[in-house]
């Protein structure tokens, strides 16, 4: 019987990847980040691989289980099929966890180095990679689980999301090796050193937020009064012909019912929120231009586009604006697509998946195009877009003064996945000290301060329109200036480690 209760080892990797995914939303127990990695650090050495695997498939298991809503709901799989695809993300995600502990254990074994030293590393460095690496999927990188804990984020400004990760990482590293001190080798001194550093980091890192939080962050000299508006239309009736008169008439009422409260600027509505192309004109789009004319007010909103390319049709998911006067000012195009739900990566080689998978779209991507609203320009970023740091800073380097995040979370259903896209979103307004309106179909809408705090948000699945003034105008610090120079040179670093150990490969 007792060849098959899992060992040790597993159940400690096991603990470390639950304990991890309790720290991101929900529950969202951040604190437990900080102590989350000790049970796999402390076991990782006998089976380097295997334990860094088993920690990232229970991690990744538990905090992305939303998928199964999403292909079951609305992409109408099997439960089984969904169960199967979701547990092979799980693995696929685990090997980045799998190789950060391989390679930090290898590097102990044969150099010497400590864990402190170089988990830390690898981890930034495998969460960068994981950021672009076939499409990339960056979500629940470590250092978001912490976006309620502003003191310690405001260093986002200066090395991203990825700073937070580090820390996150060096406390557990510092502390297990605390616990491992009776087996440490000879020549492997120098704890105190780490412990300290590790201790002159953190509190560095927290008195440099406590210290911005304390600067006029959020305060600009001109502002913009925003309202966002959120539907809450059901996504299976989202589509359907018959109800797209309904749809239009429901964000009109609430839009001039805003516009009567207050809002005078600029009235946002989420991804998609007209479900026709609007490009092609009629009488639903007649009703939408007649809103922004009968308001006053710019109007910005998701609509489905297409363009002419070599004699082809080229679908995008893209959002309009028009002026108060009704004109288009421009349109902005989704540019990182959603892979098996916007488009089928390498489709011609995998041309059963949308026999699988009902609904997979055929869009194009578009490219960065900063909208203009008076003498100020908007900087869209549609759907999971929000979760990639470095759209979000080509916009504010092509002189985006808003970041808006339109969206339609209704896949997810009532699952903490609207709650984790909220808190990446925050860190897109802390790294670029920009503010960031946010309309989503069902939620979860709201509007983030440069400082990272939520100003005012809706809940899931109510009818809503939320008004705000919003600051123009980004700061940008270290961060949007370097981008991600130092997890980049992470990976270097790791490479040149790796070529340290090369004669032992084999």
């Amino acid at each position: 019987m007792r060849r098959f209760l899992p060992d040790k080892t597993t159940c400690f990797s096991a603990l470390s990847g639950f304990l991890l995914a309790c720290s991101f939303p929900l529950p969202d127990y951040h604190l437990l980040a900080w102590l989350g990695l000790i049970p796999l650090i402390m076991v990782m050495s006998k089976r380097p691989f295997k334990s860094g695997f088993v920690a990232g498939v229970v991690f990744f298991a538990v905090t992305l289980y939303w998928l199964n809503i999403v292909m079951t709901t609305y992409g109408h799989l099997p439960v089984l099929l969904s169960f199967l695809l979701y547990l092979l993300l799980a693995a696929y995600l685990a090997l980045y966890w799998a190789v950060a502990s391989w390679a930090s254990c290898r590097l102990r074994e044969f150099r010497g180095y400590s864990f402190a030293l170089t988990l830390p590393v690898f981890w930034v460095a495998l969460e960068f990679l994981r950021e672009f690496l076939l499409t990339g999927f960056p979500w629940a990188t470590l250092g978001y689980s912490q976006h309620d804990w502003l003191p310690m984020v405001q260093s986002a400004d200066l090395f991203g999301v990825y700073g937070v990760s580090y820390l996150i990482v060096l406390s557990n590293a510092a502390l297990a090796e605390c616990f491992l001190l009776k087996s440490r080798r000879p020549g492997q001194g120098g704890l105190w050193k780490t412990l300290a550093v590790a201790i002159v980091l953190l509190f560095g890192n927290y008195a440099y937020g406590a210290w911005s939080l304390q600067q006029e962050l959020d305060a600009r000299a001109e502002s913009l009064a925003v309202t966002v508006v959120q539907g809450n239309i059901p996504q299976e009736l989202k589509w359907r012909p018959e109800s797209q008169l309904n749809t239009v008439q429901t964000y009109r009422d609430l839009s001039l019912r805003a516009e009567q409260d207050g809002a005078r600027d600029l009235i946002v509505w989420p991804e998609a929120a007209m479900p026709f192309y609007f490009q092609d004109g009629g009488p639903l789009a007649d009703s939408v231009s007649e809103l922004a004319a009968e308001a006053k007010t710019a109007l910005l909103f998701g609509s489905p586009a297409y363009r002419r390319d070599s004699g082809s049709l080229r679908y995008l998911n893209s959002a309009f604006l028009l002026s108060p006067t009704a004109e288009v000012q421009g349109r902005s195009d989704k540019i990182h697509l959603v892979p098996f739900g916007e488009y089928v990566p390498l489709g011609t080689f995998l041309p059963f998946v949308n026999k699988l998978v009902a609904g997979i779209g055929d869009y194009s991507p578009g490219e960065i195009n900063p909208l203009p609203i008076g003498s100020h320009n908007l900087g869209v970023l549609i759907c999971y877009e929000v979760i990639f740091p470095e759209l979000a800073r080509e916009y504010v380097r092509q002189g985006s003064d808003l970041l808006v995040n339109i969206t339609n979370d209704a896949w997810f259903g009532k699952s903490s996945a609207p709650w984790q896209h909220l808190a990446m979103a925050r860190f897109r307004a802390i790294e670029n000290r920009v503010w960031v309106a946010r309309a989503a179909n069902t939620g979860i809408s709201a509007f983030i301060a440069p400082s990272g705090k939520v100003v005012k948000k809706t809940g899931l699945f109510e009818t809503a329109a939320l008004s705000s003034g919003v600051g123009l105008g980004a700061q940008p610090k270290l961060y949007s200036h370097m981008g991600d120079l130092i997890p980049g040179t992470f990976l270097l670093i790791c490479l040149l480690w790796l070529l340290q150990t090369r004669r032992r490969f084999f």
